[in-house]
C-alpha cells in the first residue's frame, strides 16, 4: 500500500514509535497485587514482582467516588517506567491498551475508508500521538500535513487509518491522504457540475450578509445574493433558513481559490426574456415600492423582476434627502422606463420624468425684471442658492450688496427669507440668475445726488494699482484717478492713507463708476486765480482812464 509517495513503507511503525516514546522496550502488562492503600495520599501500593511496588493514583481505580478494587484485589498494571528504582504504573493504559486490542481486532480487514476524530495527545520526533474514544492512534510526522512550528498538542484533529499492525498493536492516521482523498472527490464532484449543467440539489449549510453557503454532495459553494432572484440582490436570511433544500446550478468554480460558484435563479425560467420583447425606454409602467434605501427605491414589476429608481430620479427636487419622505412600501406609482441593460438585467426607471418640470412651470409664471421672494437653500463661497417656486437660482456675490467685499454668507443664512430681482433666465441651461443689490439705493446714485462734475472732494488713498490710485470717498464709495490725472502728484510718493484733495471728472451710476482728478483740479484752481487777475487788471484800467477824464 502506498500513501501518497510518502516514504511510510519503508518505516516501521514499531521503529517510530519505539525511537520516539521509548516505551516499546520498557512498557509492559504484569499482574501485581494491591498491598496497601494510602487515601491520605490518594495513592495504592502495588506489588508487581521482583520485592517492587510501583504507585498507583486512586483516580485510575475510582468510579464514582467508589474504588473499584481493594488491598489484596490482584489488578493487572502497565509498567511504562522507572523513577528512583521505584516502577512507574497504570492502570489506565491496560484499559486504553485493551481498547486498542479490540479497535484493532474489529476493523484489522476493513479500514481503508475509516475515519478517526480525535485529539492530538504528545508530540514526538516520530510524529504525534492520537487519542479519540480512550484508543491511541499514531500519526507520522510525514503523514500529519502540519506546517512548521504549528501548535499541534490538544488540537481536535481529522485523519484516515491507513495502517493496523496486530503484532504491534499499531494503528496509523495520515491526514494527508484524508486530505488528498477529500480534494480528489471534490475535483470529481465540480467537474461533473461544470460540465454537465445540470440541476442539483443542496443544503443550505450557512448564510451571511452577501450570500449562502450551499452544501452539495459534501462540497460547499457559495450562492452569491446577485444569484438568489432576478430581481437582483437580496436577503437572503429573509428567504431561507440554515437546513434548507434549494435546487441550484454550478456557474463558475475558481481553480486558485478553490471557490465554487452556485445559482438559484439559474434554474428558473429568465424573466428579462419578456422584459427585453415587451418593454421599450419611454414606455410608462405601473410598478409597485418594494424596498426604500438611503440612495434610491426598488419597485416591484411582477413576474420576479425589479426595477431601481435613483434618488435623483424622484423629484426634479434637487435637495432630496430620504426617500422615505416621498414614496412608501408598497405603494403603487406610474414610472417610466428609463434604460434597459440586458447583459447586466437591470432596469432603471423615473418617477420626475411624469411631473410637470419646475422649471418650465417658473418659465411661464416669471421673467426676467420681476422682483420674487424665495428661501436660501445653500450658502458657497462664489454665493447663495435661492429657491422660488420649485427652482433654484443663483445670487452671486456680487450681486448681494453695494458693499466692497461683501460676500452673501456674510449677511444671510441658509432658511432666510429674501427679496430679489430676476436679473437673468437661461433656457438651454435652465439657469436663473437673481440680484439682491439692485432692489437696494445704489452708494454712487447716493453720492450723486449730492454732488456734481467739477465739485472738489478730499478722500483718502485706499488702494495703488498700476494703473492708478483708488481713493475712498465719503458715503462709502471708492473713486478712481488714473495715472494721467495725477499730476502735479507723484505717484511713486503716495502711500495707503494719505489725503487727496481732487475734483469729480465723471459719475457713471450705472456701471458703479467714479472718477477722479488732481490734474482738472490743479487747472480749475489755476484758471481761478487768472481770472482773478483779470479781474483785477481790468478795474485797474477803468480807475486810471476814469482819473484822467476827470
Amino acid at each position: 500500500m502506498a500513501f501518497d509517495n510518502e516514504s511510510f513503507e519503508e518505516e516501521s511503525f514499531a521503529e517510530l514509535f519505539a525511537a520516539s516514546e521509548k516505551q516499546q522496550e520498557t512498557s509492559r502488562v504484569v499482574e501485581g497485587v494491591i498491598v496497601e492503600i494510602q487515601q491520605d495520599d490518594s495513592r495504592a501500593l502495588v506489588s508487581v514482582g521482583d520485592k517492587l511496588e510501583g504507585i498507583l493514583s486512586l483516580s485510575e481505580i475510582s468510579e464514582n467516588g467508589e474504588l473499584k478494587f481493594n488491598v489484596g484485589d490482584k489488578i493487572k498494571v502497565m509498567i511504562t517506567g522507572y523513577y528512583n528504582e521505584r516502577p512507574k504504573i497504570s492502570y489506565k493504559k491496560v484499559l486504553e491498551q485493551q481498547k486498542t486490542i479490540d479497535f484493532i481486532e474489529a476493523h484489522k480487514d476493513n479500514y481503508e475508508d475509516l475515519i478517526i476524530d480525535g485529539v492530538i495527545t504528545k508530540k514526538n520526533r516520530g510524529g504525534y500521538v492520537v487519542e479519540a474514544d480512550d484508543v491511541s492512534f499514531f500519526m507520522p510526522r510525514s503523514l500529519a500535513a502540519f506546517k512548521e512550528g504549528e501548535d499541534t498538542v490538544g488540537r481536535k484533529v481529522k485523519a484516515q487509518v491507513v495502517k493496523i499492525d496486530p503484532t504491534e498493536n499499531s494503528i496509523v492516521l495520515s491526514r494527508r491522504k484524508l486530505f488528498n482523498d477529500e480534494r480528489k472527490r471534490k475535483k470529481e464532484i465540480i467537474d461533473q457540475l461544470m460540465q454537465d449543467d445540470k440541476i442539483i440539489e443542496g443544503t443550505v449549510k450557512k448564510i451571511t450578509s452577501y450570500g449562502m453557503f450551499v452544501d452539495v454532495g459534501g462540497v460547499d459553494g457559495l450562492v452569491h445574493y446577485n444569484e438568489i432572484s432576478y430581481k437582483g440582490p437580496v436577503n437572503p436570511s429573509k428567504l431561507y433558513k440554515e437546513g434548507d433544500v434549494v435546487a441550484v446550478k454550478a456557474i463558475a468554480y475558481d481553480k486558485d481559490k478553490k471557490h465554487l460558484s452556485l445559482s438559484i435563479k439559474a434554474v428558473q425560467p429568465d424573466p428579462w426574456a419578456e422584459v427585453e420583447s415587451e418593454l421599450d425606454e419611454g414606455d410608462t409602467i405601473t410598478v409597485t415600492v418594494s424596498n426604500i434605501e438611503a440612495y434610491g427605491v426598488f419597485v416591484d414589476l411582477g413576474n420576479d423582476i425589479e426595477g431601481f429608481l435613483h434618488i435623483s430620479e424622484i423629484t426634479w427636487d434637487k435637495n432630496v434627502k430620504n426617500p422615505n419622505d416621498y414614496l412608501k412600501v408598497g405603494q403603487e406609482i406610474d414610472v417610466e422606463v428609463i434604460e434597459i441593460d440586458s447583459k447586466t438585467h437591470k432596469l432603471r426607471v423615473s418617477l420626475k420624468k411624469l411631473l410637470p418640470r419646475p422649471f418650465d412651470e417658473f418659465m411661464k409664471n416669471h421673467q426676467e425684471g420681476d422682483v420674487v421672494t424665495g428661501t436660501v437653500t445653500s450658502l458657497t463661497d462664489f454665493g447663495a442658492f435661492v429657491r422660488i417656486d420649485g427652482v433654484e437660482g443663483l445670487l452671486h456675490n456680487q450681486d448681494v450688496s453695494w458693499e466692497k467685499g461683501t460676500k452673501c454668507k456674510d449677511i444671510i443664512k441658509a432658511g432666510d427669507t429674501v427679496e430679489v430681482k430676476i436679473a437673468k433666465i437661461n433656457k438651454d441651461d435652465q439657469k436663473i440668475s437673481l440680484n439682491r443689490k439692485a432692489l437696494l439705493e445704489s452708494p454712487i446714485d447716493k453720492f450723486a445726488s449730492s454732488h456734481r462734475i467739477n465739485s472738489v472732494v478730499k478722500g483718502t488713498v485706499r488702494d495703488i494699482k498700476e494703473f492708478g490710485v483708488f481713493v475712498s470717498l465719503s458715503d462709502g464709495v471708492d473713486a478712481l484717478i488714473r495715472d494721467e490725472d495725477l499730476a502735479p502728484l507723484v505717484k511713486e510718493e503716495l502711500k495707503i492713507g494719505d489725503e487727496i484733495e481732487a475734483v469729480i471728472s465723471v459719475i457713471d451710476a450705472r456701471r458703479d463708476r467714479i472718477r477722479l482728478s488732481v490734474k482738472k483740479l490743479e487747472y480749475i484752481k489755476n484758471q481761478a486765480v487768472l481770472d482773478e487777475i483779470n479781474d483785477n487788471q481790468s478795474h485797474s484800467l477803468g480807475d486810471l482812464i476814469k482819473d484822467q477824464l476827470s
